[in-house]
């Protein structure tokens, strides 16, 4: 039986009945855009990250071109270039120019150090992502950001629900960005992105932007866009927000499961990982990479590269500053990682069988 790389199948079976009672109730209402749904999974969202509030956008790449804008932020923007490319279309799409850092070798997580090495009079702004969910060093972020006299704002895309050192994400810095891509920890059936913040006067500053610039009415009042978190998202995050912890819990068994039986396999090294990931994607290093996706591809297994081509190395990102060669962690990893299939209620016998397709190939 084939086995993909994510399946939302189970998770939207074991919540049916939620979401389509959050449908019913949108429908008998008859408002589909910033209505009580909207209305509801924002209070619900900001609770479960630990702020004051949350206000829910059309993208992730929106909730992170909006922290940046309600932030004041124009210059340049620090950030790892081991990361999804909409990370430094938000930051372009702001009117901000990305720099990039180098990561750690051992965790892919953009290195404070190097990051603190790189920074200039320049930098406007620390934009560091919790990759494949799990935080950076958000103390030594906090640190820098302190230092240099910029905001810190997060791309917490794929961190839904992860804590560093026991705190939510939310309590190291005034803005925390979010995206709801269906195959997240906590994902929609299409887009969706949110900001979480505990300043009421950014909550506002984003309300305002992510509608025209709209408070309601038909008069703009600043330059903003129309990216709203519409109300049949709402339907389904509200019903798979109370799942997310135990979702996260499954992931986390299954990763810990790919490390014992992949831990002395030839040819693979296991990206080091810390209790506070919320394993949104299950990735490891491989020798001959390529062919090990092939080999898997064969039996039937799905596997993914997150992500392929580091961004300073990406046309659209040429004027970064960066040139091949300058930040060889995150190069070389682009050409070693691959992501093993993973997504909740996923049975463990299947994680077993492509842990020893694995080990087969390297045999």
């Amino acid at each position: 039986m084939a086995i993909p790389v994510a399946n939302l199948r189970p998770a939207l079976d074991a919540t049916e009945p939620e979401w389509r009672a959050r449908l019913a109730e949108m429908f008998d209402r008859g408002q589909f855009i910033l209505g009580e749904q909207a209305a509801a999974f924002d209070r619900e969202f900001a609770t479960a990250t630990g702020a004051k509030v949350s206000v829910g956008v059309g993208t992730g790449t929106a909730a992170l071109e909006l922290s940046l804008r309600a932030a004041g932020v124009t210059g340049q923007v620090l950030t790892t270039p081991l990361t999804a490319l909409f990370t430094g279309i938000a930051i372009l799409s702001a009117g901000c120019g990305p720099r990039f850092a180098d990561i750690d070798a051992e965790t892919l997580q953009l290195d404070p150090d190097d990051a603190g090495n790189r920074a200039t009079k320049k930098t406007a702004a620390l934009l560091p992502v919790h990759l494949y969910g799990q935080p950076c060093r958000l103390d030594r972020f906090a640190r820098l950001a302190r230092s240099l006299r910029v905001p810190l704002i997060q791309d917490a895309c794929q961190a839904h629900g992860a804590r560093f050192r026991g705190r939510p994400l939310t309590a190291f810095s005034p803005l925390t960005a979010y995206s709801f891509y269906p195959t997240k920890n906590l994902g929609c059936l299409g887009d969706g992105g949110a900001i979480a913040t505990s300043r009421a006067t950014l909550a506002r500053r984003i309300s305002l932007l992510r509608d025209g610039g709209r408070e309601g009415g038909q008069v703009s009042r600043t330059f903003g866009v129309n990216s709203r978190l519409d109300e049949m998202q709402c339907c389904y995050l509200r019903a798979f927000l109370p799942h997310l912890e135990a979702w996260n819990a499954f992931r986390a068994r299954i990763a810990a499961l790919y490390d014992t039986a992949l831990a002395d396999c030839p040819g693979v090294r296991l990206v080091k990982r810390y209790p506070c990931s919320v394993c949104h994607l299950y990735v490891i290093r491989a020798t001959r990479r390529d062919q090990l996706r092939e080999h898997l591809k064969r039996s039937g297994i799905g596997t993914a590269v997150h992500y392929p081509v580091p961004l300073h190395l990406q046309p659209t990102f040429r004027d970064c500053g960066s040139r091949r060669g300058d930040l060889p962690n995150a190069e070389r990893a682009c050409r070693e990682i691959v992501s093993l299939p993973l997504w909740p209620y996923m049975p463990e016998q299947k994680a077993a069988e492509v842990a020893e397709r694995i080990r087969k190939f390297y045999a």
